[in-house]
């Protein structure tokens, strides 16, 4: 019998965790809209509940259209193990409160995304957590918390909205060194670009809302990694009760089928803008880590295969520019969103960081005169056209 090659990840992306016995069957995976699965043999039943034997019960618990999607997702990770949320911040919170116990503490960084950073600001400090939140690029400030001792060491890379970049493979090494469990929010790069469980994290999260699903019409969260640890996050999330839906794991899946495509267009797109934008009279910082002035351009280049599909950038004029140029755009939609194939565009103050005061962003480094910018699969040079008539319009 002849071993079958490694598949590539486009290939995973369209078939991975699908049944490709299709003869008589449907070609599309099934929505099991179904709270609850029966059984007539009672000693089957207890023995699927128990899980020895495979099958599903009840969708809080699990469901046959979402395994398929964390099967997809597993793949696309190299992971061992997979489960599945109704949002991104809901694997986010039960990842780590999973992880962490009162009189524990969690090492981050300062600009993580704004749901996580009022996790480590505002609710973990309730049960007694302590969350340590480090400059975002200094890696031997992390490492030296790391060293004080730390249950978790939660990174993001590149981060929202700012597009900072951290040494995943090094700053795991150091967190392992202490015996930390390393979680690693994955959402703008997507395993298509980076794959941090190869470079040593532990446990990985996607908000499957964003680039995954790619079509702004299901709200999904996963992680993946280690069987150990994942074991215990679905255990937290199955009482707690935060499932995804039958029917956004189906559009999740659907979505994901052209991720490789989509991701390839939107980061050719994303440096592209970002390098048009370079030196306009009008901006003044461009962010995005495939540009060659990015301050972590060498670590992207050794951890991604791509940059990813999100850009930023600052105006000369602040907010008031922001909100000058914003509404003259006609290719984006001015939206809470990122990762879908139209543009969208918007300040943090109303996108990443909308839970936070002027005060906070500015502590975490998230200039107010900052537009994040996540690029579509439109035509590049319609997206610069439309970019440039709206900054004319700032003198």
């Amino acid at each position: 019998m002849t071993e079958r090659k490694q598949q590539g990840i486009g290939t995973v992306s369209v078939w991975g965790g699908e049944d490709k016995s299709t003869s008589g069957k449907p070609t599309q995976v099934a929505i099991a809209q179904s709270v609850s699965f029966g059984y007539d043999d009672i000693e089957q039943w207890i023995r699927v509940g128990r899980g020895s034997d495979p099958g599903h019960i009840y969708s809080r618990n699990t469901n046959p259209t979402v395994a398929v999607f964390e099967e997809k997702v597993r793949l696309m990770e190299g992971a061992e193990a997979a489960t599945s949320f109704a949002s991104g911040m809901a694997a986010i919170s039960n990842t780590l409160f999973t992880m962490l116990s009162p009189g524990d503490r969690v090492v981050s960084i300062k600009d993580s995304y704004g749901g996580t950073s009022k996790l480590f600001l505002e609710f973990l400090p309730r049960f007694t957590i302590e969350a340590t939140l480090c400059e975002t690029t200094d890696h031997e400030q992390i490492e030296d918390e790391v060293k004080k001792g730390c249950r978790v060491l939660y990174l993001e890379s590149p981060t929202n909205p700012t597009l900072k970049v951290v040494d995943i493979e090094r700053l795991a090494a150091a967190a392992h060194a202490a015996g930390a469990v390393v979680v690693v929010d994955n959402t703008f790069a997507t395993p298509i670009n980076q794959q941090p469980l190869m470079l040593g994290a532990d446990l990985v999260i996607h908000s499957a809302t964003k680039f995954l699903g790619g079509h702004a019409d299901a709200l999904g969260g996963v992680v993946c990694g280690t069987a150990e640890l994942v074991k215990k996050v679905y255990h937290f999330r199955e009482i707690n009760g935060a499932a995804l839906d039958p029917m956004a794991a189906y559009l999740l899946l659907r979505g994901m089928k052209t991720l490789h495509l989509r991701i390839a267009r939107q980061n050719e797109t994303a440096l592209t803008i970002a390098k048009h934008l370079q030196g306009h009279k009008t901006v003044k910082d461009v962010f995005y880590p495939g540009l060659e002035s990015h301050p972590g351009h060498a670590i992207a280049r050794k951890q991604m295969k791509g940059f990813g599909g999100v850009l930023s950038f600052t105006l000369k004029g602040d907010m008031a520019a922001v909100k000058a140029f914003l509404p003259r755009l006609n290719l984006a939609h001015r939206a809470a969103n990122l990762g879908a194939v139209e543009t969208i565009a918007g300040p943090p103050a109303t996108t990443s960081h909308v839970e936070c005061t002027p005060e906070e962003r500015a502590a975490m480094g998230i200039p107010e005169g900052l537009v994040r910018y996540s690029v579509g699969i439109e035509d590049a040079s319609d997206l610069i056209e439309d970019v440039d008539q709206a900054l004319a319009g700032l003198g």
